[in-house]
């Protein structure tokens, strides 16, 4: 038995059975969980702010750490977050100030009322992105080109060995023929792969924006409170300055200072 490749036609059934995860929620952890990897940024599960808040000076991550928990007196005790680089620099350590949960809270709700301001202006901007960069007809006519190709290079591989197997063919010849419809059958898939790749992050995108929208939509013209799956939610990453300017890069690709 062989792994079929192409060699034989294969057959994709989609809504064949209800999905255990949603589609869309599957592919929207998917791609952070590739946008996670290719930062290299660290996950503590249970903190907010884990692969969120980045030095500005070194460009290390900012990690939670806690002062005075080696007391006797526990009202000494008091956690923080700080570069986790930040004495590691060989030319001396990081200038970037600490920050408690409590400044970056604050921060976010100084941040997200600027960015409601322009409400308006911010969905309408979104929605054009939505249908610009998100679109995937161009993926999606590139892929059926690549899927007829390997149409095309499976019955011609069929051919040469229903040929083979009947007539005396010089094997050299029929091994170098075969290499190439290999060839051709591998290079077809590897770029169907890139384009599914390309084609899921779009899609991803294209949810996450609208998500954005949502929740733009429903929240008040002035947030009050932090909000936790607000902050999850709308917050792709924050840069903290070494005089404590904390730049916050919204989802929507938007930058607000704080």
């Amino acid at each position: 038995m062989v792994k079929n490749t192409g060699q034989v036609q294969q057959y994709y059934v989609e809504n064949s059975h209800p999905a255990i995860i949603d589609p869309d929620e599957f592919d929207a952890v998917q791609v952070e969980i590739e946008r996670r990897k290719n930062r290299k940024s660290p996950g503590r599960c249970g903190d907010l702010f884990a692969g969120k808040l980045i030095c500005g000076e070194c460009g290390g991550w900012f990690g939670r750490k806690v002062w005075g928990s080696y007391k006797a007196d526990k009202s000494y005790r008091r956690e923080v977050y700080r570069c986790n680089d930040k004495y590691k620099r060989k030319d001396g350590k990081c200038s970037t100030q600490s920050l408690t949960e409590e400044e970056v809270k604050e921060r976010f709700l100084l941040a997200f009322n600027k960015l409601m301001n322009n409400r308006d202006e911010l969905i309408a901007d979104c929605k054009l992105a939505q249908a610009k960069l998100c679109s995937i007809v161009d993926l999606e006519t590139k892929i059926a080109e690549q899927r007829r190709e390997l149409e095309v290079v499976a019955e011609l591989s069929r051919k040469a060995i229903h040929e083979n197997a009947r007539t005396a063919i010089d094997q050299r010849e029929f091994t170098q023929r075969n290499n190439g419809y290999l060839k051709r059958h591998r290079k077809a898939t590897e770029r169907i792969e890139e384009l599914e790749k390309e084609k899921r992050k779009r899609l991803a995108k294209s949810q996450m924006l609208a998500k954005f929208i949502s929740d733009l939509k429903k929240c008040p013209q002035v947030l009050s409170e932090f909000d936790e799956g607000l902050w999850l939610t709308v917050i792709d990453k924050v840069i903290v300055a070494t005089d404590g300017t904390m730049l916050f890069s919204f989802r929507s690709g938007t930058e607000v200072s704080a």
